[in-house]
């Protein structure tokens, strides 16, 4: 029987050439971080775009085929810890996702490689502004937090078990913006957390998430109160199996 290569099973191909991940226009406008009381001055965020999935399995590996620095088994110790890609299967002499992975989000992946990803795409993780700005759109509507429906997506997910397999990306409806998977997939790292730089030769400083609960005024909201602990545990060398990126770009003037 012919055996066939795991990268053309993949499609990983070092001479085929990976496709844009297709991007959503995000307009201006502004609105009112985790916490804070409904008088307080709203944040205005700036137009940008956002990769309307997030990055998945094949295309991690596509990444790590051109940059084997970041492989599970090369990856500085600083910048990752042992649970990083955990879930990628041993092929060879290095680790691939399985092939019924491929289309799902990449996770057990740390703050470092994910901000090298993004870049590497000619963008950049996105900052927890422009995450929560995007991940307060319902379906239909640009704000959908006050809706009831909205939120009990977010906490009918928060009730579902952590050990259920993830499904693949772009299953459930967009939101406003054509954005995917915000709510009810992953959790997603974001490049800042309150206004906090880190940069990727500074490893010891802490970095934290977006998650699938939008931001809200009332300090009482279940949902938005786990995301806010979720975010003030990690640091950026941490791996999950629920946590997985995806990038943003400036847009051009």
């Amino acid at each position: 029987m012919k055996t066939i290569s795991l990268a053309w099973i993949l499609g990983v191909l070092p001479l085929i050439a990976q496709a844009a991940a297709p991007m959503a226009e995000i307009q201006a406008g502004s609105y009112r971080p985790l916490y804070l009381q409904k008088d307080t001055p709203m944040t205005f965020v700036d137009a940008f775009r956002m990769d309307k999935k997030p990055v998945t399995n094949r295309e991690f590996y596509q990444f790590i085929m051109k940059n084997p620095q970041w492989s599970k088994t090369k990856i500085a110790i600083e910048f990752s810890e042992k649970q990083y890609l955990q879930h990628w299967i041993k092929q060879g002499s290095g680790y691939a996702p399985k092939a019924a992975d491929l289309d799902k989000p990449v996770v057990n992946v740390s703050w470092f490689p994910a901000n090298q990803y993004c870049q590497a795409q000619g963008k950049r993780l996105p900052s927890t502004d422009q995450w929560e700005y995007v991940a307060r759109a319902s379906e239909n509507a640009i704000d959908g937090s006050k809706s009831k429906q909205y939120t009990q997506v977010i906490l009918d997910w928060y009730a579902k078990s952590a050990q259920k397999p993830l499904g693949k990306v772009g299953q459930n409806k967009p939101n406003y913006w054509g954005v995917y998977d915000l709510h009810g997939l992953i959790w997603e790292w974001t490049e800042d957390f309150n206004n906090a730089q880190l940069q990727s030769d500074n490893p010891d400083e802490g970095m934290f998430c977006g998650a699938g609960a939008s931001a809200s005024t009332d300090p009482n909201n279940y949902a938005a109160f786990i995301r806010y602990g979720l975010r003030s545990s990690l640091q950026a060398k941490f791996s999950m199996p629920t946590l997985g990126f995806r990038c943003v770009s400036n847009k051009p003037k």
